[in-house]
């Protein structure tokens, strides 16, 4: 079903943004697109004036879904990151109540409280896409390298290499191109701060400090009892 709800998911995205674009282009000139602050309620506003207040409704009901969706597969990321030895392991426990990835969902609200103390959306928007095409096109290489370096491991779903290829190639453009359009100071803060990660990694993850558990069981035990959560169960 995964490789069948791709296949037509995203064509059907694809045919829905352009014609939105062309309905767009149809009722605003491209200067008056570049100066509207929001090009869907002003689109609204000529075409469907007695009922335009519907515009930044769904767009509204739509931000929810993505938020609600985002929720879903953030905190199972932070979940199996932690699950792998990747990070700390309390994010890898679940609630004994809920059943629920409790400690890596509170993990990535805290997160996002972070991201939005600057206020300033254009720099956010501008950190949330080069950090997110960056590690695409570095999954889709892995993807590459492993198909060639890991032929033995069993693969339920197979991405055609070319497929893999045009992503990389994509993600490529996507993050160099803002930069060498407009250089700005936010690409290379992110930059560090991407890298800096491998300041933990190393000590934590690769070589496997033997002080850090130390220091993280107690850590761990008390988060533990604090929000009722425990380690999954282990099946064969």
């Amino acid at each position: 079903n995964l490789p069948l709800a791709i296949i037509i998911g995203i064509p059907l995205v694809t045919v829905c943004y352009v014609l939105v674009n062309i309905a767009y282009f149809t009722v605003m000139t491209p200067s008056e697109l570049l100066s509207s602050p929001a090009v869907a309620v002003t689109f609204g506003d000529r075409v469907l004036y007695p009922v335009a207040w519907l515009v930044p409704l769904f767009v509204a009901f739509s931000t929810f879904g993505s938020a609600n969706g985002s929720c879903f597969t953030a905190g199972r990321l932070s979940y199996v990151a932690g699950r792998e030895g990747h990070m700390v392991k309390i994010l890898s426990y679940i609630s004994l109540k809920r059943y629920t990835p409790m400690p890596a969902l509170l993990f990535n609200g805290i997160l996002a409280i972070f991201y939005i103390m600057p206020s300033d959306i254009n720099t956010l928007i501008n950190y949330f896409s080069f950090a997110q095409w960056a590690f695409y096109g570095l999954t889709a290489l892995s993807l590459i390298v492993m198909r060639f370096t890991r032929k033995e491991f069993d693969r339920p779903v197979k991405v055609p290499v070319f497929i893999a290829g045009i992503v990389a190639l994509v993600s490529i453009y996507l993050v160099l191109a803002p930069i060498i359009d407009k250089p700005e100071w936010e690409y290379l803060y992110c930059t560090i701060f991407i890298f800096g990660g491998l300041i933990l990694y190393f000590p934590l993850v690769y070589w496997k400090a033997k002080w850090a558990p130390k220091i993280m069981r107690p850590i761990t035990m008390h988060l533990q009892l604090l929000m009722e959560v425990v380690p999954p169960e282990k099946t064969e």
